[in-house]
């Protein structure tokens, strides 16, 4: 029942009896589709919130929040929520619930009854400056790559995923697991582990574990951010696991115009053709790209610029 410390009311979470009750009142039935398993477990609702350091400043997008556990548990923080269901049901009942078990504060709460992938900046009153969420199995690596790009004020990421998936977010180059996602997660800040959570949190129980991944961008990036050059970089990065057993001069052969001119844009990037693409990592993947001769883009308003060599 204790709520987590420094706000200014104790907000009672969800246990799995108020789960199950809920879910009667709504003859919910829980959709595979949808990714639709709701945590019962006041424990690990803490635990996701108390490793994302969100606060009471923060302007939090939450990501299916279903029935709403652990929204409660961000708005005991003090923290404002948009929360993004897609569920016409289960968005109409999150205020409700809020108001329950929290008394005065669902003002902070916001509903937006839509799909994450249709989420713009438009959709929102403020700026958000984290993301927590239990994202659904289905959509999460195309949710989470969209927000990112969507929203260039989120400072940090904190998603509970499914275990496989959590393990290719934060797999090293290299590794079996490290492949496009792994990548494009690095291209905007530090990606972490923070444990597994088991099914057994969650009604309906999944048949896979879960994984805890946090993100924090880039206070200083490295590289440029806007949109033209993210697109250019990633294409090559979807090049080069497109074809994971070629080395990097075979692989990058159709985009350079031949196995010669990969080889030389390879080395002035200072990268051994010979290595695989599931060994570069994202650096390298920027400095092909700023060193290829091709990377002058259009801005918004048609200007062109050539940024310098990464170090």
């Amino acid at each position: 029942m204790a709520g987590v410390r420094g706000s200014a009311l104790t907000i009672r979470l969800l246990g799995r009896t108020e789960i199950r009750r809920l879910a009667e009142e709504l003859e919910l039935r829980p959709r595979k589709a949808l990714g639709q398993n709701f945590v019962h477990d006041a424990n690990t609702v803490r635990r996701v919130v108390s490793a994302s350091g969100v606060n009471r400043h923060d302007h939090i997008l939450e990501v299916g929040p279903g029935l709403g556990s652990l929204t409660l548990a961000l708005l005991d923080r003090g923290a404002t929520v948009s929360a993004v269901e897609i569920d016409p049901v289960l968005a109409a009942r999150l205020p409700q619930t809020v108001a329950e078990h929290s008394h005065s504060e669902v003002h902070r709460l916001t509903v937006i009854n839509r799909g994450v992938l249709s989420i713009g900046p438009g959709d929102l009153a403020a700026e958000p400056t984290a993301v927590v969420a239990n994202l659904p199995y289905n959509v999460a690596v195309p949710a989470l790559l969209h927000l990112l790009a969507e929203f260039p004020s989120l400072r940090t990421v904190m998603v509970m995923v499914q275990a496989e998936v959590a393990e290719r977010l934060a797999a090293e180059p290299g590794g079996k697991e490290y492949g496009v996602p792994s990548v494009k997660v690095r291209y905007y800040g530090q990606v972490r582990r923070h444990g597994t959570v088991s099914p057994t949190v969650f009604w309906p129980i999944p048949r896979v574990y879960s994984g805890l991944v946090r993100i924090d961008r880039h206070a200083n990036p490295p590289w440029p951010t806007d949109a033209a050059f993210r697109r250019n970089v990633f294409k090559l990065v979807d090049i080069a696991f497109a074809q994971r057993r070629k080395t990097s001069r075979n692989a990058f052969a159709e985009w350079a115009g031949s196995g010669n001119e990969s080889a030389s844009r390879l080395l002035a990037a200072s990268i051994d053709p010979a290595r695989r693409g599931e060994t570069l990592t994202i650096d390298e993947f920027v400095r092909l790209y700023q060193r290829s001769g091709d990377a002058g883009h259009t801005d918004a308003a048609g200007g062109q610029h050539r940024h310098a060599p990464a170090s």
